[in-house]
């Protein structure tokens, strides 16, 4: 390993367009076993402590942008946004991407 660690080694995914997240944006959500491998798998997106793991964890853990597409919504992630706890790179990726997002965060 060249020291840098898994987290700026690992791919990330980051969707083409904040439009194309179609997610939910109430009620109870469970993720699949490939991004969520706890035994609580569930998150309830009315409640935003719940919603701000739920974003998280499908922005990290992500290998496709269907998992995107089908799990996170642009309206919301623009309000959580600010609020996310992601890894340096993974952040950086997003804002690259989407620098609209960094407004969201001043």
């Amino acid at each position: 390993m060249d020291g840098r660690g898994y987290g700026a080694l690992r791919p990330y995914v980051v969707p083409a367009t904040l439009e194309e997240l179609t997610g939910p944006t109430t009620g109870v959500i469970t993720l699949p076993r490939h991004l969520d491998w706890g035994p609580e798998r569930s998150y309830d997106l009315d409640q935003i402590a719940d919603a701000r793991l739920l974003y998280m964890r499908v922005i990290r853990e992500s290998a496709t942008p269907d998992d995107l597409q089908r799990f996170l919504n642009a309206a919301l992630l623009r309000r959580l946004w600010p609020e996310l706890v992601l890894p340096p790179r993974v952040q950086a990726l997003w804002l690259d991407r989407f620098p609209e997002l960094r407004r969201q965060a001043a």
